[in-house]
């Protein structure tokens, strides 16, 4: 009994492999977290893709619908489709129809906004920006905005105040935060149809 208690090669070689263990522990933590690092833009990219790809399946499912006169005040709704966006803080706008930002600068009202009928533009903070082109027909997206009334109606041109008459050279941007729910509808102005944001 008296040598088992005096026998101490056991316990010098315990601390031992609890240093082991415990340094490969926090090598295989560390492996962990840049390996999460690393995926971590790649899942913000292909959550954003895939919510670009289901905006542009909801909006090319409402083109043939019916398209509200604008001009009508007891015209029914047009057709309409709900956007889900919940894009990751990396996104600085996603656009409809217009590029907004033509020198990646990150200011949108600097420049003259670029026409790109049938596109959803999302631009990242630092500069990069995806494509989802829509196709088929034109689509031609407008802002809109509440009259007096209380009913949606297309706005003019933000820049340079325009008429209805150039509506087409109009798009719309959603800026950061790009999350929660946006509306679109089908209307209808002097034979163009448009796709009408809600918000």
């Amino acid at each position: 009994m008296r040598q088992f208690f005096s026998d101490t090669v056991a316990a010098d070689s315990i601390p031992l492999k609890l240093v082991v263990y415990l340094g490969l522990l926090t090598a295989v933590l560390i492996l962990l977290a840049q390996a999460w690092h690393a995926a971590v833009p790649v899942l913000d990219d292909a959550k954003i893709s895939n919510q670009a790809e289901a905006a542009s399946m909801s909006i090319l499912s409402i083109q043939e619908g019916y398209a509200r006169n604008s001009a009508d005040r007891y015209s029914p709704e047009g057709s309409m489709c709900t956007l889900d966006f919940s894009l990751p803080a990396s996104v600085r706008y996603i656009s409809f129809g217009v590029d907004p930002d033509p020198d990646c600068n990150g200011l949108l009202n600097e420049s003259e906004w670029i026409l790109e009928n049938n596109t959803i533009i999302c631009q990242y903070k630092k500069g990069v920006k995806k494509r989802v082109f829509l196709e088929g027909k034109p689509v031609h997206f407008v802002k809109g905005g509440q009259n007096s009334e209380g009913i949606w109606i297309p706005l003019t041109y933000p820049k340079n105040n325009e008429t209805c008459s150039t509506l087409e050279k109009t798009g719309v941007v959603i800026e950061y935060p790009v999350s929660g729910e946006f509306i679109f509808e089908m209307v209808d102005m002097n034979d163009v149809r448009y796709t009408m944001s809600h918000f």
